[in-house]
């Protein structure tokens, strides 16, 4: 065994599904390297389980590159892990000390119901953004667009609530499971732009109304979401959709 290999105690959520109560299991993820990333200590962990004729540790994943966020589950009560700014897939082993105990849970929301083990149903998200994430307006062709002039503060806010990936850390980590951050980075996104502008009423109430549907809590403004979100979103998107609901109430 190398001199740089690393023993970690692992206590693992494992759930058969959203009407299974669910328990912790315990294992063991020996030599194991310190550039390991997360990710590949699990498909490690998992290629023994399956030698031993057990059932593996169930996670979602798919780029493997802080892209697409759907690996997230929570590591030692963080989502995402202990990495700020960074997925769980981007997170390696050299975070956590030799015999360190890592406990894994999925992320706990009424409206992210468990698919198994360390995999929740996200789809929630996708019916927020389907009430009003989109523009329907006529906006023209690319070349209309690019002659547009748009202030460059505007330009940089929507750009960086745009970088939103949805992995769900910012309702995770709520005490309320609340879906503000996500849904007030979609609004400001669009809202921001020349062509969002047309909508921007319709969209605020459209897109909080059905957060509110979905199961999501509401915003105590305590920051948790912008802590641990791997894109680092900022919470003043949370002040621009809060905003955009008031002046859309008080214009119908």
């Amino acid at each position: 065994m190398s001199s740089t290999s690393r023993t970690f105690k692992l206590r693992v959520w494992r759930q058969n599904g959203p009407n299974d109560k669910g328990h912790f299991e315990d294992y063991v993820a020996k030599d194991m390297t310190p550039d390991m990333s997360f990710l590949e200590m699990l498909d490690v962990v998992n290629e023994d389980l399956i030698h031993q004729g057990k059932d593996p540790i169930t996670f979602e994943h798919d780029c493997r590159e802080g892209i697409c966020g759907s690996c997230g589950f929570m590591v030692n009560g963080l989502a995402h892990g202990p990495d700020p700014g960074a997925t769980i897939c981007q997170v390696h082993m050299r975070h956590f000390a030799d015999g360190a105990t890592i406990v894994m849970e999925p992320f706990r929301a009424k409206a992210f119901p468990v698919v198994k083990d360390l995999m929740v149903d996200r789809s929630a998200f996708d019916h927020i953004i389907s009430a009003g994430g989109y523009i329907s307006v006529k906006t023209g062709a690319a070349t209309e667009a690019n002659i547009i002039p748009i202030p460059k503060e505007d330009a940089d806010q929507a750009f960086d609530s745009a970088a939103c990936i949805g992995c769900g850390a910012c309702v995770a980590q709520c005490k309320n499971a609340s879906a503000a951050l996500f849904t007030g980075a979609k609004i400001t996104h669009l809202t921001l732009t020349p062509q969002g502008q047309v909508e921007r009423g319709e969209r605020a109430l459209a897109m909080t109304i059905k957060a509110d549907e979905e199961g999501f809590g509401s915003c105590s403004n305590e920051g948790e979401c912008e802590a641990v979100c791997p894109k680092e979103i900022s919470i003043r998107n949370i002040a621009f959709m809060n905003k955009e609901v008031a002046k859309a109430v008080l214009q119908k």
